[in-house]
């Protein structure tokens, strides 16, 4: 399979040269030319190899229609260690809770950072292990968090010698669970950053370094966010798990609400439902920071400054600029690059804004990729936490009470809805407590994870500064 950037349209590099370049040259993200296409029979086949072999056995019968450029075995591998190594505190991998009749969570938060993340970081963590040492080259990794992307991250690179990480954080906007988490590592091999900034500026900075194809070439800068295309076939696997554990046929219908803030855990939605999964609507919820919930409501896509992107009690969804919405623009316009590359490379740096509320494309975008969308607010999210606390005992996180928020406006009868779990309660403990009057439950593994010494080196928003520290501490320096 050949993939394309979403500013070009050409045809290009394979799935283990996008794995390792991340962005593409020309700032645009990468795609597959075509999405496989799923048949029932495909579905049925599936459904048996779940029961029989796993996760992993799924896994490597998605991966496989994305990364052709692997040997079958090898790849198989790489699953079995990703998924069937232990990381996981079920061996089920992800697992359904129903709430009532219609309405179900998909828990993603078993890995080791107890965040959605792991389900695709302990996947790349295997694969860039793997790539890297058939090429025998080593990585640095550059990544930005809003707060659970980093620790997955750096967690999956633990013990990889031939990959360094360099993770920006927003200094001050994680909670202190998601710092400690992150700043609590001592690994050779990986380097926080805490950025005078909203998640945001962590991105732009990304980006911008990046962008620079001489100073990318010379430090061999890779990516593990997700305008990594990998990281999106990783979470396409968990959409299909999910929709095998609601369904009983072949051609069920379900719809999943995803909180999402830069895009990419819908995105997988997206692309596995342009692949044939049978998934009636996808829900987008937002926080009070309702960049994307304003998009789908009136066609304009408007990004928010640093100074106008809030602080919330789901700090993950802190976000205002939206990498991999990109990545839909792109399916949404005819899949015309240089349209895309107008909105992305040229409107959003002068304007500030585009609106597509007038196109045709956006007139048909519910009916044709079945988009819906909403935002709640804290007040929104204490109050779905303390209902499903007392009405059924079930913990949420403040991220996945967002998303049942939303979800309520677009349940059908006869039709799963499906949250997206984000992440243990834990991770969150300040708004748990307010909403239920508890502190939620410490797994084992997480005790004394606050009283570890932080490791972490603190900069300006500044290109400058960011480059000297990747060049002092470059892999091979």
């Amino acid at each position: 399979m050949q993939y394309v950037s979403t500013r070009t349209g050409e045809p290009g590099p394979g799935f283990c040269d996008i794995l390792l370049e991340g962005l593409a040259p020309d700032g645009g993200l990468y795609v597959p030319e075509v999405y496989p296409r799923l048949t029932p029979e495909t579905l049925a086949t599936w459904r048996r190899t779940l029961a029989a072999d796993g996760y992993a056995g799924l896994a490597f019968e998605v991966l496989r229609l994305f990364a052709d450029d692997i040997p079958a075995d090898d790849l198989r591998a790489i699953c079995e260690r990703a998924y069937a190594s232990g990381a996981f505190s079920t061996p089920d991998v992800v697992t359904v809770t129903q709430v009532d009749e219609e309405l179900y969570l998909g828990h993603l938060s078993n890995g080791p950072t107890a965040a959605f993340k792991d389900m695709a970081m302990q996947l790349l963590g295997e694969l860039f292990d793997y790539e890297l040492g058939r090429r025998h080259a080593d990585l640095n990794v550059l990544g930005a968090t809003s707060g659970d992307t980093g620790s997955s991250a750096e967690y999956a690179m633990i013990g990889k010698h031939n990959v360094r990480v360099f993770m920006l954080t927003p200094a001050g906007r994680m909670t202190p669970f998601q710092q400690a988490q992150m700043f609590g590592l001592d690994e050779p091999n990986i380097i926080n950053i805490a950025i005078d900034g909203v998640f945001d500026d962590c991105q732009d900075l990304v980006k911008a370094i990046n962008a620079d194809a001489g100073f990318k070439a010379e430090h061999r800068l890779g990516a593990v966010n997700s305008i990594n295309f990998a990281r999106l076939v990783a979470q396409v696997v968990y959409y299909v798990a999910l929709w095998l554990r609601v369904t009983t046929r072949d051609d069920q219908r379900v719809s999943f609400c995803v909180p999402t803030g830069n895009f990419g855990n819908i995105c997988a939605g997206h692309i596995a439902r342009e692949m044939g999964l049978p998934i009636e609507t996808l829900v987008l919820a937002t926080n009070e920071n309702n960049v994307l919930d304003e998009f789908f409501r009136t066609g304009v896509y408007r990004v928010r400054s640093s100074s106008e992107t809030l602080a919330t009690s789901s700090p993950s969804m802190d976000i205002s600029k939206a990498s991999n919405f990109e990545r839909f623009i792109f399916d949404l316009m005819g899949r015309d690059a240089d349209v895309v590359a107008d909105l992305f490379g040229r409107r959003l740096d002068v304007d500030g804004y585009f609106d597509l509320s007038t196109t045709p494309e956006f007139a048909g975008l519910r009916e044709r990729f079945g988009f819906e969308s909403g935002t709640s607010s804290h007040t929104d999210r204490v109050a779905m936490i303390r209902e499903l606390w007392s009405s059924a005992e079930i913990l949420i996180d403040p991220h996945t009470a967002d998303g049942v928020q939303v979800a309520q406006a677009f349940v059908q009868v006869g039709v799963p809805m499906l949250v997206l779990e984000t992440a243990l309660p834990v991770k969150f403990a300040e708004t748990i407590t307010e909403a239920v009057g508890l502190v939620p439950e410490v797994p084992e593994r997480f005790v004394g994870l606050l009283d570890r010494p932080r490791h972490v080196i603190d900069l300006p928003n500044e290109i400058g500064p960011l480059k000297a520290l990747i060049r002092d501490r470059d892999i091979q320096a």
